[in-house]
């Protein structure tokens, strides 16, 4: 039962991250290049800060730390961004960040996701890192989702072609 529940967590864990990827890539899709630098306001970042932070922090949690690679996150450079990426260069950036992590996350050894790391910080599990991710993913996905609806007044249809209306069978 341990292996299957430790099997199912990474399962689950990959599904969230490619369905995040997803939603992005829908809200990007609606984005010029110009949107991609502007700032809600002074105290907010671009879609183009958050893509980087999220590549620098899905990098230092899942690559350097649970795959076993050197730390090289220059995290402060990641807000001071004002451009230099397009957004097709951001993107692959996210999207080759997020299929890399998947693959670590894919090849734990499950017997050794309670083993506890350092990661800036922080003393985690592999499961709190792998948690720490998908959260940390999803609440700046919510925050660029909001922000090309707000600029663009457009339905993202997220779940398109899903039923969310339909009554759990019991």
């Amino acid at each position: 039962m341990e292996k299957q529940l430790a099997e199912e967590f990474i399962a689950q864990s990959i599904y969230r991250m490619e369905e995040k990827l997803t939603h992005f890539e829908k809200a990007m899709a609606q984005v010029s290049e110009e949107d991609v630098w502007k700032k809600p306001n002074a105290n907010s970042n671009s879609i183009g800060n958050i893509i980087i932070h999220l590549c620098g922090n899905i990098t230092q949690y899942i690559i350097s730390s649970l795959g076993e690679q050197a730390d090289i996150r220059e995290r402060d450079a990641e807000f001071a961004a004002k451009g230099g990426m397009t957004k097709a260069e951001l993107m692959a950036k996210l999207q080759s960040t997020v299929q890399q992590a998947n693959q670590v996350i894919k090849h734990l050894d499950t017997d050794r996701l309670l083993d506890i790391r350092s990661v800036q910080a922080y003393q985690f599990s592999a499961i709190g890192i792998i948690l720490h991710v998908v959260e940390h993913f999803s609440y700046h996905t919510g925050q660029i989702t909001f922000w090309v609806k707000l600029l663009k007044d457009v339905d993202l249809n997220l779940f398109a072609g899903v039923d969310l209306n339909k009554k759990n069978q019991l």
